[in-house]
């Protein structure tokens, strides 16, 4: 790991000072919070009961720092089974409100992925074990760490009685993992309220793209959703009484969905290259310096041959070019054995990650008038119909924004070097979001390494990164509010 700059006198040698000799505590806290089971993907009762009770102890450690708390009551949530559910209340709170000071907002989730140790867990995933340096435990990265080093480093100013150099806002919200249930209701409604005296939106629920070297994310992918479905009657056929006679739906389907992408990922819907924004030289010299040890990257994710051979032309196919995948066939025999079934009616799911200056209506437009050309040339009697399921814009900003230039300082300050500054192949809809509706300036600041395993087994944040990270907010508090002034 890199080693961090030697602190430099003054308000930040005491705050470092103070995380370090505070750490235990720092990481007992995460414990604490691991501990509280606040799944939000599966729609059970006893789930839901222990979201309040992590939304409640994140209110009551949020209210001994001296913040004001408003717990947002979101009310119950109608499944499509008819039962109802009392949904998490969403935390807003706030703390100072000196007008010469930049006001930052802190976004976080508490709720966490489901696991269980039988999923493959080597220890309890809620009790976080530290091996070697790595705490493992559901939700230390995702994002419960992230969150509590960002109070960390509010606390450790409260502590040592130094004056928060910056007004802190959080919204905490602990149904992420489930699509954000309400909050883009809430901030839209919270526009003029909570969010008028907002300057700046830091988010920190995503991963550095190394092992050691900090980074920041300055994009992300959007993502278009769809369902493509052919039908002949909604019963089954036998194959040894229709087979030969009829079109089968399943064939067709495999047709529909062999004409979207080649075997070297391109993207066969005409057009839908029209719309990315063209790479610029500079945009391409900022790929040379990232810190990507390619064969490492290879091996860890056990693919025998990536579909491209440079560290430069894999990251901007992760990033700033479009992907489509094909997730699943609904209606088609998949359990073990030989049944003889010819499904009636399927329907194929594939979805279309987006980039700048790509927009979800035009994509949707453009893969229906494929798939309709494709479908009317089989001179079929089925019915074919597409639908898009999710639409979800790509997210981009500007990287010489003040709160940018202060995490560069910052990191240079605790790491000694200057992050890399990447983008994120996956969506993360709330940065587009407060984008669009607060029209501030909205950073993503991870604290992860690259190998933390978010959503998978033996999750964990190293105890270097959670250290480091909290030290980090808080130099960034410093640098922000000299850069505001």
């Amino acid at each position: 790991m890199f080693s961090s700059s030697p602190p430099p006198s003054g308000p930040l040698e005491k705050l470092f000072q103070y995380i370090d000799l505070h750490q235990d505590e720092f990481v007992q806290t995460l414990k604490e919070w691991v501990a509280i089971e606040s799944n939000s993907v599966q729609p059970v009762l006893h789930f839901r009961q222990e979201l309040s009770r992590m939304m409640a102890v994140a209110t009551d450690k949020l209210q001994c720092l001296g913040a004001a708390v408003d717990s947002v009551d979101l009310g119950s949530q109608q499944l499509p089974n008819g039962q109802s559910l009392p949904l998490p209340p969403i935390i807003l709170a706030e703390l100072g409100n000196d007008p010469k000071k930049p006001t930052v907002c802190f976004y976080g989730h508490l709720d966490v992925q489901p696991a269980q140790q039988s999923d493959g867990w080597l220890t309890d995933p809620h009790t976080l074990t530290e091996v070697g340096g790595k705490l493992y435990g559901r939700g230390a990265t995702d994002n419960k760490g992230p969150v509590l080093a960002w109070i960390n480093a509010v606390s450790t100013f409260r502590a040592l009685e130094q004056d928060l150099p910056v007004n802190i806002k959080f919204i905490l919200e602990g149904m992420e993992e489930a699509g954000s249930v309400a909050l883009e209701e809430l901030v839209t409604k919270e526009k003029h309220r909570f969010f008028s005296s907002v300057d700046y939106i830091v988010i920190s629920d995503n991963l550095w793209i190394s092992r050691t070297k900090p980074a920041l994310t300055y994009g992300t992918r959007g993502n278009s959703y769809f369902m493509v479905e052919v039908k002949c009657r909604d019963q089954d056929f036998h194959s040894g009484t229709f087979g030969g006679i009829l079109n089968e739906p399943m064939a067709e389907l495999i047709a529909l969905l062999d004409s979207l992408v080649d075997s070297t990922g391109h993207i066969l819907i005409p057009g839908i290259y029209d719309q990315v924004a063209p790479l610029t030289e500079e945009e391409k010299k900022t790929y040379e310096t990232i810190d990507l040890d390619l064969e490492e990257y290879q091996n860890s994710s056990q693919v025998e041959k990536f579909l491209y051979g440079t560290k430069e032309e894999i990251l901007m196919h992760l990033w700033r070019y479009p992907s489509l995948s094909i997730h699943g066939i609904e209606g088609a025999f998949d359990k073990p054995g030989t049944k003889t079934v010819i499904p009636g009616r399927v329907v194929g799911k594939f979805s279309i990650r987006l980039v700048p200056h790509m927009n979800v209506s035009v994509v949707e437009k453009q893969v229906k008038q494929h798939l309709e050309a494709v479908f009317s040339k089989r001179n079929s009697s089925n019915q074919m119909s597409v639908s898009l399921a999710l639409g979800l814009q790509p997210w981009i900003t500007n990287i010489n924004d003040n709160q940018y230039l202060a995490a560069k300082a910052a990191i240079k300050t605790v790491f000694g070097i200057e992050p890399d500054m990447i983008q994120d192949g996956s969506t993360i809809p709330i940065a587009r979001i407060f984008q669009d509706i607060i029209q501030k300036s909205v950073m993503m600041l991870p604290l992860g390494a690259v190998d933390d395993g978010e959503h998978s087994q033996n999750e964990k944040i190293n105890r270097w990164n959670y250290i480091e990270g909290s030290k980090l907010f808080a130099a960034f508090f410093l640098e922000l509010a000299k850069l505001h002034e």
